[in-house]
């Protein structure tokens, strides 16, 4: 059986925890940050767990971890 590939945007844009779980950064935080409100700015920093019903999805196009 060939080997599967992995979406190069999952690549990216996500990361796994210990358990399987997809992590991922917010949007938007890459270039004029001085246009941005404080606040936006604060929340971007945390790594956020994606959705459970989400979960499944980044799994199927990233089969073999990230």
């Amino acid at each position: 059986m060939p080997k599967l590939k992995t979406k190069s945007s999952v690549k990216k844009r996500f990361g796994m925890t210990a358990k399987g779980k997809a992590t991922l950064k917010p949007r938007g935080m890459r270039h004029g940050m001085s246009n941005r409100p404080q606040a936006m700015k604060r929340k971007a920093r945390k790594v956020r767990v994606l959705h459970d019903s989400d979960q499944g999805r980044i799994r199927q196009w990233a089969p073999y971890g990230l």
